[in-house]
């Protein structure tokens, strides 16, 4: 049975006398507050029926605190893993004792990957709320920008897509030829001779009938998965081990079948017809299909997913929504003031945005929400006048709006926000929330640690 908490009191390490000790206990103070966060955790954490049966896992507790050491210090597991088992502080903040055990990296992995992204907001709410009541944000003015998080996923091209392909579809094949005896013809060393021919290739004229052989292979090697998904359904075993092996290997068959089929289509009508393929219609990864192009005017393509932030006076980050497409950044303003007026139950006095937000529809709708000053960093067509009373309260909320750069710099530099490396994009929605959060309660612990009461 998981505990949210651990209720007995326990022997562990002593906090010491340092900076970012000192920045652990406010933290673990502000989560003191907050019970309700390892409770909203644990709902993610066990099933209703069975919450009271099994061995004894991690309490909830230890892993939200545990998820905020790794995205505060941009470890990876293992790395985790070592602090947690090393750092009498760490240990200190996670409320592990002297006796304790510290986790493997694997059941750190496997439980803070089960925290979903609205968890992770909700708790984030609390903070809010906690800034509010401690006078530290008051929402009266607030900002708002876009910026591109990439998925972990390499530079696409054609031909490593058609690769990527042929080589995981053998790998599966391989896997039902080992385990229940399906032969099929593997053409993994010609789809890699032909992928790195192609990237070595100097003109297009040498590439297209490289490209043509390769879709040939690849062609080949869906029809040979199709065919040994055909198979692995109809295995006979007296092994009910056995008969799900079978079922598993033959729906991820099927899955990469799929995205294999639009990669090979993509490549057709790009390279070989010469068409010019949509954004919307490609896929940039068969390991991570969710993954969206995003174009930033001339400074090229972001494969990953477009994050829309806002915050406030004091730099915490008030609202965070990730985007599916890539939507113009106009038609998302006054849905980021509705998030805002959801939270705090009032409208901000004043909002600011950058010159892509502008237009003169969403003035209307936000001034119509209570919101007296609309400013973007260009007016883009518009008088001064028609977004806010004076010239100067303008340049104040401009100027404003710029600070909001140096909190995307911060996320990203700090809380490993420029490049998600969980896969699937409700992992990716997840890592986002974390890692915002983890943000706001260090920058709560350092307003609170410069305010002393």
């Amino acid at each position: 049975m998981r505990e949210r908490i651990h209720h007995q009191a326990r022997l562990v390490p002593a906090i010491i006398q340092h900076e970012h000790a000192e920045e652990l206990k406010r933290i673990s103070g502000l989560l003191d507050q907050m019970p309700l966060a390892a409770e909203f955790v644990h709902a993610d954490l066990v099933h209703p029926k069975t919450k009271r049966l099994g061995r004894k896992g991690m309490p909830a507790e230890q892993i939200l605190r545990a998820m905020l050491v790794k995205q505060m210090n941009g470890f990876s597991y293992d790395q985790l893993a070592f602090h947690l088992a090393d750092s009498s502080c760490y240990r200190w903040f996670c409320r592990m004792g002297i006796g304790d055990r510290p986790p493997k990296k694997s059941t750190l992995q496997k439980n803070i990957k089960r925290v979903r992204a609205e968890t992770w907001a909700a708790i984030n709410d609390m903070v809010i709320r906690n800034a509010i009541a401690a006078g530290v944000e008051i929402g009266d003015r607030i900002r708002t920008d876009c910026t591109a998080i990439e998925s972990d996923v390499h530079d696409p091209t054609d031909s490593t897509l058609l690769w990527d392909s042929v080589r995981v579809l053998a790998r599966e094949m391989e896997t039902a030829r080992e385990e229940f005896g399906i032969s099929f013809n593997d053409r993994r060393r010609r789809a890699k001779r032909r992928m790195v021919a192609i990237l070595t290739a100097k003109r297009m004229e040498g590439k297209i009938p490289l490209y043509r052989d390769l879709l040939k292979v690849t062609v080949e090697t869906v029809e040979q998965a199709k065919r040994t998904a055909e198979r692995l359904d109809g295995v006979k075993a007296t092994d009910m081990t056995q008969i799900l092996r079978a079922t598993a290997i033959a729906a991820e068959l099927r899955h990469y079948v799929d995205l294999a089929s639009r990669v090979i289509d993509q490549t057709t009508r790009r390279v070989i017809n010469g068409e010019s393929v949509p954004a919307s219609d490609k896929i940039v990864s068969i390991f991570e299909p969710h993954t969206d192009i995003i174009v930033k005017d001339n400074r090229g393509a972001v494969y990953g997913h477009k994050v829309c932030l806002t915050t406030g006076r004091s730099g915490l980050v008030t609202a965070v929504v990730v985007e599916k497409g890539n939507p113009a950044d106009v038609t998302l303003a006054t849905k980021m003031v509705e998030s805002h007026c959801a939270l705090f139950g009032k409208p901000p006095r004043q909002v600011s945005f950058d010159g892509g937000f502008a237009s003169r529809k969403n003035v209307a709708e936000i001034k119509a929400l209570g919101v007296k000053d609309v400013g973007f960093s260009k007016p883009c067509g518009m008088r001064i006048t028609e977004m806010v009373k004076s010239t100067s309260v303008f340049r104040q909320l401009r100027h404003f709006r710029a600070g909001i750069e140096a909190g995307i710099s911060f996320l990203k530099r700090a809380f490993g926000l420029d490049r998600c490396t969980w896969s699937g994009f409700a992992s990716f929605r997840a890592y986002v929330g974390g890692s915002v959060l983890t943000c706001n309660l260090l920058i709560l612990a350092r307003h609170l640690i410069a305010t002393p009461t």
